[in-house]
């Protein structure tokens, strides 16, 4: 693939199946999804930057890992393990990530923030996307809905399936949050992980500026969490993560798992790299082409 097809705006068809893989085999994964935030967001004109780009490898590793147990053409399929993004706003990366696992056609993700668009600026269930297990984005809220669906799985129909839920460290400033949490562990949600995205950014600022929420290790484990920290943009790690869950779950330690990925903002594009300030906004056009032209260079 040339330079020239690599930064170009249109999407490709290229899809990834679900499978394990060896750490060095998610990078090209992650990199495209990141390609195609960029695609998404700059046709949109608004959307957030940051968040998806920084958490690209989280979901890289989370849908194409064998981790998350899913089938592209029946995600209606009542059997298979679910994700909730309770950070709505990131919700590019997760609809680049299911366009990615053929969950629905790639070209459609020019049509985000459209009018009439099953990719809405937040998740909508009622758009009927596959993989969009319930509506989210007022935050706080998401991890509590998919705490209620570990508690009906594990307590009611007594099945395996593994439910996975995503936080931004800012979305810890909510109250509901450590309510859930404490529901969770009080349930013995071993089938239950929850993923924070720690890029220490917020759309207001740093994250302790504008109202700390650290140690939060610490916190996860009071709480009653078997919480692992890891480098969120390495894969090896990222792996020694869901593996700790997977055995969480399979031994069922009655014990819910925390991953705190430590991730920056705007991750893979140098000039968002780290910034807050790229939270809540997108790409010009010739910003969106300097950052697939960056990205040309990954592999």
């Amino acid at each position: 693939m040339t330079q020239e097809t690599k930064a170009s705006l249109d999407f490709n068809t290229t899809t990834f199946t679900n499978e394990r893989r060896s750490a060095e085999d998610f990078a090209p994964i992650a990199n495209e999804i990141r390609r195609d935030i960029v695609r998404m967001l700059v046709r949109a004109g608004s959307g957030h930057s940051g968040g998806p780009l920084g958490s690209a490898d989280i979901f890289a590793v989370l849908y194409f890992g064998g981790y998350m147990r899913y089938d592209p053409a029946r995600m209606d399929d009542t059997t298979h393990d679910r994700f909730v993004l309770s950070a709505g706003h990131m919700a590019p990366v997760m609809y680049a990530a299911l366009a990615n696992a053929g969950c629905y056609p790639k070209q459609e993700q020019e049509t985000l923030r459209k009018y009439n668009t099953r990719l809405q600026g937040h998740p909508g269930r009622d758009m009927h996307l596959p993989g969009v297990e319930t509506s989210s984005g007022s935050l706080g809220q998401g991890i509590s809905i998919a705490v209620g669906m570990a508690m009906s799985d594990k307590l009611v129909d007594r099945n395996d399936r593994r439910v996975f839920s995503l936080t931004g460290d800012g979305e810890l400033q909510e109250g509901s949050v450590w309510e859930a949490a404490m529901a969770a562990s009080h349930f013995g949600l071993d089938n239950f992980c929850w993923l924070i995205d720690n890029n220490d950014c917020q759309i207001d600022g740093r994250v302790p500026d504008v109202m700390n929420v650290y140690p939060i290790d610490a916190k996860c484990e009071s709480f009653g969490f078997d919480t692992i920290v890891v480098d969120g943009h390495d894969y090896a790690d990222l792996m020694r993560g869901f593996d700790r869950f997977l055995e969480n779950q399979r031994n069922k330690t009655g014990k819910p798992t925390a991953i705190i990925a430590r991730t920056y903002m705007g991750h893979g594009v140098s000039f968002m790299n780290d910034k807050f300030e790229w939270h809540g906004k997108p790409p010009s056009k010739d910003q969106a082409i300097a950052a697939l032209e960056e990205m040309s260079t990954m592999p």
